[in-house]
């Protein structure tokens, strides 16, 4: 393995590695706001139980992920010179911003905490509302060099150097709106089904009280709704988003069906292997003139083939894998949670059979690794950039032959951090379990006894 390979396995492992702390930061303080505005509107405070809990999580895996957010900024700086010197030039408002965007998350995570009982019920409200937007607006800020990484406009290149550069353009980029917002709302939606998935589990459990057993009804059914709505707008962004690529990026959505012809009438692939010898996906279900009409809303619509472009320039076809990967665990969440709701709706209680719980389950699961296998595929598909159609991963790289020793001691230091994440997370609630909270459960109606015990 090269330098240049390290280099892209390195930073690879950190940003995959910053991405799941990154997500459930942005994920959790919407749920903690939803959870405040459902128990100030039914009066039920096992919502605002939920919400207390959530933050607990929060404040462990934020610190966490200041740790990982910091290692990502060094690796830039340290792997990438050539890439941080154009793009420092360029791009660098989004990551000023971002620390504002943090104070303003940090500030209010401390009112909603420190606060506890004291804070008004609209007081709780506003905090958790001006936190999760602090925490959205990170995530934004920080995807909008990435987004200008996949479209860098607002900028005259000359042999590689910016002149005469647009800031707002380049701020705005044609990447902005479909990339952040699928950003944002798949977080939102991971996050949810992880929550669910919780809730399943201790459902399933043959130990737990009727007490607990409805606290955990009550906030699957939160979760799911939430993971439900999100998971339904992920896709329509989706959908989106691939029509972004078929006119920025066409050899990214070629290399993502395994086209390798122009096509009118172009076909969806759905599955199979890309065989490179052959040009063609082997195993794969086509759905005949699809592609065409989601690339460009007409069945005979022309897409762009691998043909289209110089082979050096092809991204990995292997994309082709992780692009039916997001596509399908996004899939798969919003039939999970429609099934969920038509049995709810059906059966009109809260109580849900055992065989989808066990799905709602494994869902958390693959929502998460949904949300690495979109970021591998949007990383992996635009090379061999790294600023699309200007610098190669090659020439961002650092010349320097130490990266095998930065490679051991970074991912020790990951697996230190999430041995030390899952013991944490375990011993506080092993230590905290729900009957410290001293409320009273039924069906519909929740009381809470001892309202300094939320703070």
């Amino acid at each position: 393995m090269n330098h240049v390979e390290m280099a892209r396995a390195l930073f690879g492992i950190t940003l995959g590695y910053h991405i799941v702390y990154a997500t459930i930061g942005v994920g959790i303080p919407l749920l903690i706001f939803i959870a405040e505005i459902v128990a100030a509107r039914t009066k039920q405070q096992v919502y605002q139980v939920f919400a207390v809990r959530m933050v607990r999580i929060l404040l462990l895996l934020v610190g966490v992920g200041i740790v990982t957010g910091t290692t990502v900024a060094v690796m830039l700086s340290v792997l990438w010179p050539t890439f941080m010197r154009v793009v420092g030039q360029v791009i660098n408002v989004p990551f000023e911003m971002e620390i504002f965007a943090f104070m303003l998350e940090s500030l209010f995570l401390a009112i909603y905490v420190y606060g506890g009982k004291r804070l008004s019920v609209k007081t709780r409200i506003l905090s958790a509302l001006f936190m999760s937007i602090g925490s959205t607006a990170s995530a934004v800020l920080i995807t909008d060099v990435n987004s200008f990484m996949n479209t860098p406009t607002g900028v005259t290149w000359v042999h590689g150097s910016p002149t005469q550069i647009d800031l707002l353009r380049a701020f705005f980029n044609p990447a902005f709106p479909t990339e952040l917002a699928h950003v944002v709302v798949s977080a939102y939606m991971a996050v949810a089904f992880v929550m669910s998935a919780v809730a399943a589990k201790n459902l399933l459990k043959r130990d737990q009280t009727s007490e607990e057993r409805a606290y955990h009804r009550q906030t699957l059914s939160l979760t799911m709704a939430v993971g439900g709505v999100t998971s339904v707008l992920t896709a329509f962004i989706g959908d989106l988003s691939g029509k972004f690529l078929a006119k920025f990026q066409p050899e990214k959505l070629a290399a993502a069906e395994g086209l390798f012809h122009t096509t009118r009438n172009a076909p969806l692939v759905i599955g199979g292997i890309v065989n490179a010898a052959t040009q063609s996906v082997v195993g794969g279900i086509h759905v005949p003139d699809l592609l065409s009409w989601l690339a460009t809303e007409r069945l005979d619509g022309k897409v762009l083939g691998l043909d289209h472009f110089p082979q050096n320039t092809w991204p990995p076809l292997f994309v082709h894998l992780l692009f039916d990967t997001m596509v399908g665990i996004g899939s798969f969440c919003i039939a999970v949670a429609a099934a969920y709701w038509v049995y709810r709706f059906r059966a009109k209680t809260l109580d849900v059979p055992g065989w989808l719980l066990r799905v709602i389950f494994v869902t958390g699961f693959l929502a998460m690794i949904g949300i690495e296998a979109g970021w591998c595929f949007a990383e992996f598909a635009r090379q061999p950039w790294i600023i699309y159609g200007v610098m190669t991963v090659s020439q961002a790289v650092t010349p320097s032959a130490s990266v095998g020793i930065l490679f051991v001691g970074f991912v020790s230091l990951y697996v230190v951090l999430l041995i030390g994440s899952i013991w944490a997370l375990k011993r506080y609630f092993r230590n905290h379990p729900l009957s410290e909270y001293q409320v009273t459960y039924t069906t519909h109606v929740v009381k809470h006894e001892k309202e300094g015990n939320l703070a």
